[in-house]
């Protein structure tokens, strides 16, 4: 589980190199909406979009994991502003947004072999002004 910090401390930090280092090669990532993507690069590039397009913090962090240390999973708030325009959003003008999010993960050999993220995406719109 100590991965899963790891992970979550990186990404409030805006390491991207230190989130990769807690990743297996073969990363799935399922994001909230969209394809499932395979591989540290596409998870490279993901987070590069993101990083310029959303400053977000996760706070109120609960995380939780099965005895064998499989699996895990966590429960957040996102705080963030939405800095530039992603595509079919709505305009990105710095609004400021707090949301309720989760995370899934499967865990070999201490890394994370894939990561599911989940949130209103109804929510955030709301939030953000559409």
């Amino acid at each position: 589980m100590d991965v899963v910090h790891r992970y979550f401390d990186a990404f409030n930090t805006g390491d991207i190199d230190a989130m990769l280092d807690c990743l297996t090669d073969d990363i799935a990532h399922h994001v909230n909406e969209g394809q499932v993507r395979t591989g540290k690069g596409l998870f490279r590039d993901f987070c590069q979009h993101m990083s310029r397009c959303y400053a977000e913090q996760l706070t109120d962090m609960v995380v939780f994991a099965t005895p064998d240390g499989t699996r895990a999973a966590a429960e957040y708030i996102v705080n963030g502003t939405y800095l530039h325009t992603d595509a079919g959003l709505p305009a990105a003008k710095g609004q400021i947004y707090r949301l309720p999010a989760g995370s899934f993960f499967d865990l070999r050999a201490g890394q994370i072999a894939r990561v599911t993220t989940y949130y209103n995406l109804a929510d955030w719109i709301r939030q953000v002004g559409a």
